[in-house]
């Protein structure tokens, strides 16, 4: 990537590096090998010298590829800071709060309004049909309860089964525990 991606800016309190690559692949292939590019830095200068790599937009500077050739041959290439809104007048910022806050209502086209009022009662509807709600006055019948209370049973039988040997085993362990000699204890 020598000769196709320049350093325009460093900001010293921040440590973020500025990069402007010659063309978008350049600028891809920065952003994914950001992290590496980083480390390699830091491992240069043998401290954290860039903490985070900006990658502007191919264009976005005055360089054409001239530049970039110029860069490589060595020759001095006047650098300008990049401005940021960060960087900005408070006139800028006043504006932009202005323009933000005086922005028209967005208008709804009344026959796009209907159509999902439309679509929302259809599919409310279908709604409704599939997943129906329970009758309060719909009473299980006696076999359907005495079912469903053998079912209740029969699950806290079983919890109370896994229970006691789940305790069993652990006494079991405890007790083999307790018999094996203290050297034997320790490797395990």
């Amino acid at each position: 990537m020598v000769g196709r991606v320049r350093p325009v800016h460093y900001e010293p309190a921040t440590r973020q590096l500025d990069l402007l690559p010659l063309s978008p692949a350049y600028a891809t292939q920065l952003r994914l090998l950001g992290r590496q590019l980083i480390a390699r830095i830091n491992a240069k200068t043998g401290q954290e010298t860039v903490k985070e790599l900006r990658v502007l937009a191919p264009g976005s500077g005055a360089a054409t590829p001239a530049d970039f050739e110029a860069d490589r041959e060595g020759s001095p290439v006047e650098k300008a800071p990049v401005k940021t809104r960060e960087m900005a007048c408070a006139g800028y910022h006043q504006a932009l709060a202005a323009h933000q806050t005086a922005r028209p209502d967005r208008h709804v086209d009344p026959a796009i309004a209907e159509a999902i009022e439309s679509q929302t009662r259809a599919l409310r509807q279908l709604s409704r049909l599939a997943f129906p709600d329970p009758n309060p006055e719909d009473q299980p019948s006696p076999i359907e309860a005495a079912r469903a209370q053998r079912r209740r049973q029969a699950a806290a039988t079983e919890a109370a089964a896994l229970r006691r040997a789940r305790a069993e085993r652990a006494a079991r362990r405890a007790g083999a525990a307790a018999a094996q000699p203290p050297a034997v204890r320790r490797s395990a």
